[in-house]
């Protein structure tokens, strides 16, 4: 199994500062730079795409190019993402619920519909913009657009997160994330009746080939993903679960819930908008534990269902 860059952990470290892209079938004769806005898996501009190229800030195959290349099947894309500058990410007063905070780190709650961090074009009303009018001091690990992010969950996906206030605890909670020793739990309504009581998904994933904003079940270009479920609460066409990460992929639940013909309720990229409409993958990140980088004490935080996955777990029950 070729393990590509492109495919990276939910994990944020100083390596991810340079990223390599390898062109697969049916992407030949595309500009490069129409490639690059596509694959970025963040929010990025076509302008902001052509200033790295134009500064260098893009190879292919070892050499620079021209933002109006047109890409073979197998190139192999280095972009060298440049430092930011003169970025002002504003501290924002916007309420937090915070379920654990010491001087080294904090765990939030995040709310449905916040984006983690700032990206080009997205500056404000992020979980940043509040960790910073909330705490003061955060790790610089990530640089300015993502001080004190140790890992992240989507926009539309509710739950808790930690962050670090500095490098050290930073590092360590990095670390644990990137040998699968902290614990996640997540809950999540899918489409159908799952008839067995719990399961693993053991299924690589990797970009989907024909929407690279997606990702799909594949062995090439994969990384090792694997998910253990069990079933809550079965109602009617729809199926209640709690669902424990081995690994951390991005979009990983999302994708093998997909992949074994059980999609995310509301999910609007896996599950194209099937069933309930929710405004957004009922998806809910129930439990986070970890070791705490100075004491080494194992720690476990709890967040209930949200309200509106309350509201919709009670109209299901009441059919």
């Amino acid at each position: 199994m070729n393990d590509n860059k492109t495919n990276e952990d939910d994990v944020f470290n100083p390596d991810l500062d340079i990223r390599e892209f390898i062109v697969e079938e049916g992407s030949g004769k595309e500009r490069i730079d129409k490639y690059i806005t596509e694959v970025w898996g963040e929010d990025v501009s076509r302008s902001q795409v052509q200033l790295w190229i134009n500064g260098d800030h893009v190879k292919v195959n070892g050499n620079t190019v021209k933002a109006n290349y047109k890409l073979s099947v197998g190139d192999q894309i280095e972009v060298i993402v440049p430092e930011p500058t003169l970025v002002e990410i504003i501290a924002q007063d916007i309420p937090l619920e915070v379920v654990y905070e010491d001087q080294d780190l904090i765990v939030v709650n995040k709310p449905r519909g916040m984006v983690v961090h700032p990206a080009p074009g997205h500056s404000s009303g992020t979980l940043v913009n509040a960790l910073m009018y909330h705490c003061k001091d955060l790790s610089g690990i990530n640089g300015e657009l993502r001080p004190g992010i140790v890992h992240r969950i989507d926009k539309d996906t509710s739950g808790l997160i930690m962050a670090a206030k500095n490098d050290k605890s930073h590092a360590s909670l990095a670390a644990q994330l990137k040998e699968h020793t902290v614990t996640r739990r997540y809950i999540a309504l899918v489409q159908g009746s799952i008839g067995h009581d719990q399961g693993t998904v053991d299924a690589p994933i990797g970009r989907d080939p024909l929407d690279r904003k997606m990702y799909t079940v594949k062995e090439k270009n994969s990384k090792q993903a694997v998910t253990h479920f069990t079933v809550q609460e079965r109602l009617g066409d729809y199926t209640l679960l709690e669902l424990k990460l081995e690994t951390g992929r991005t979009h990983q639940i999302r994708v093998h819930m997909k992949f074994i013909g059980h999609s995310l309720v509301g999910d609007p990229i896996y599950g194209r908008g099937k069933g309930i409409k929710f405004g957004g993958q009922a998806l809910h990140a129930a439990v986070l534990g970890f070791n705490h980088p100075s004491s080494g004490e194992y720690l476990e935080f709890n967040a209930d269902i949200p309200q509106d996955l309350q509201d919709l777990l009670a109209s299901l029950r009441s059919r």
